[in-house]
């Protein structure tokens, strides 16, 4: 244990009642955004927790503020581009490319390091909120752990047609309702299985904006928040302030986006199972059983796109090689015959003959 935590920080109580010590807490908000995350980690910020600074600029679409650190933003940003990882990627193979950092004893430390200062500067109880950070949930609970810290998950719940609609308001319009369909299964099923045996709550947006008290109370329960057990009149009414339900949209539905059925009935069913978790002992084996289900027959559905696709995507390729400059696209073809010949025969004939046919060559 290191020196810091070695001194617990001493909590004021009731009246009468013993001093406790606050033992290090760290809050993940996960999951897809426009769920209502910021919603939460502001939330729990006004009742006392720290999120650590700077943050995100607030801007037109989140004008209260997102509640995320520019630190932890960034250094995802930094990992999703070392794995070729879109924040919004639909790819089920999306998630091994990212598990396989949390074995990289570098950014094991780095992030250990970082996370150490915010304890020291903030506090023992920590909430840290990105919707980049569900794919690194192996790399920050090893950091939490190393820093001797408790660590829980809370995962916000939207239905899909209300993220996708927002989300297709919001950002980028080149990425269409479709992907952004797929992404949140993706998204949404991996997510409940790399938290599943941890400290977690699941809990509806429409339930935040209804009444807020009833599920952040049970969260200060469930995790044992000091922040939130302890919270004065005036903590309370900072976040009444801070939830303006004035502030959602109207809400789409599926009839207005141009999803497949497919993929919409597998959306749907994917949120009915994961509504179930908010339930008061929802989270049992058998909706597990049931998302496992749900989440091998998404992989099932991609894999069958992606064969089905496979044209659109090398002739898309052809495409980008023809339209490089000469000198370009010989070095590109040259580099090619550099690649050991052990490493070729590795590759089976029928992708090579694909490899041969995309880089524009036929054997003589």
């Amino acid at each position: 244990m290191s020196a810091v935590s070695e001194q617990p920080v001493v909590q004021p109580a009731g009246p009468g009642s013993p001093l406790e010590p606050v033992r290090r807490r760290v809050v993940f908000v996960v999951g897809a955004g426009r769920s209502g995350t910021s919603t939460m980690s502001g939330a729990l910020r006004a009742l006392g927790m720290h999120v650590p600074q700077p943050e995100v600029d607030a801007d037109e679409s989140n004008p209260k503020g997102f509640g995320e650190p520019q630190w932890v933003v960034d250094f995802h940003d930094e990992l999703l581009q070392r794995c070729n990882v879109h924040v919004s990627d639909g790819r089920p193979s999306a998630w091994y490319e990212c598990g396989k950092l949390a074995a990289f004893e570098p950014l094991r430390g780095r992030l250990h390091t970082w996370l150490e200062q915010q304890f020291v500067d903030g506090g023992p109880e920590l909430v840290i909120k990105d919707p980049r950070l569900a794919w690194f949930v192996g790399l920050w609970r090893s950091a939490a752990l190393r820093c001797d810290a408790t660590p829980a998950y809370v995962t916000l719940l939207r239905p899909p047609a209300e993220v996708v609609g927002s989300r297709q308001r919001t950002y980028d319009a080149k990425v269409g309702e479709v992907q952004r369909t797929a992404a949140w299964i993706n998204m949404m099923l991996h997510t409940e299985r790399a938290t599943r045996g941890s400290a977690r709550r699941f809990v509806r947006y429409d339930d935040m904006l209804a009444d807020w008290t009833v599920p952040v109370f049970g969260l200060g329960q469930a995790f044992d928040l000091a922040a939130v057990l302890t919270a004065q009149a005036n903590d309370i009414r900072a976040v009444h302030a801070f939830i303006d339900p004035g502030l959602r949209h109207r809400s789409p539905s599926w009839d207005e986006l141009e999803v497949p059925p497919g993929l919409r009935d597998l959306a749907q069913a994917t949120w009915e199972s994961l509504d179930r978790l908010a339930e008061p002992d929802g989270d049992v084996p058998a909706v597990h059983d049931r998302l496992d289900e749900l989440r091998t027959a998404y992989s099932v559905l991609y894999t069958e796109a992606e064969a089905i696709s496979t044209s659109t995507a090398l002739a898309a390729h052809r495409d980008g090689l023809a339209q490089l400059p000469g000198p370009v696209n010989a070095v590109v073809r040259r580099n090619a015959d550099r690649i050991p010949h052990t490493v070729r025969a590795a590759v089976p004939p029928r992708l090579r003959r694909g490899l041969r046919r995309l880089a524009g060559r036929r054997r003589g």
